[in-house]
């Protein structure tokens, strides 16, 4: 009994087959395009909205929708808003470019102006 337990703590992690070598994780990370389209991200972004408890109306959420007058969003849920953002295409706005973001067009444009937005 004392041997079964003994043997399944030396089992690998992953499979070999699963682990890739680290020359393919160098070669990934240096990609030059996103491959994000605009449709992709404002499809992305209105479900992120749509998620978003504190929007009476999904139906008002259009690309050109702004946080604020559209979407009756305040300063706190538009932080909100582009934190979800953030994880949602893995990247990080920095404050100064986050207060400037007021609208979905402009988080869209924001977006696709990121080559490690994914």
């Amino acid at each position: 009994m004392a041997r079964a337990s003994a043997a399944s703590a030396f089992r690998p992690v992953a499979r070999p087959q699963m682990m890739m070598p680290a020359a393919m994780w160098a070669i990934r990370s240096y990609s030059s395009a996103n491959g994000l389209t605009r449709e992709v991200v404002e499809k992305r972004i209105v479900d992120v909205l749509a998620s978003f408890d504190k929007i009476a109306d999904p139906a008002k959420i259009t690309p050109t929708a702004t946080f604020s007058k559209d979407l009756d969003l305040d300063s706190l849920d538009t932080v909100e808003i582009l934190v979800a953002i953030e994880e949602e295409f893995n990247i990080e706005i920095p404050d100064a470019t986050a207060d400037e973001i007021k609208s979905v067009d402009q988080a869209v444009e924001y977006i696709l102006a990121q080559s490690e937005a994914s």
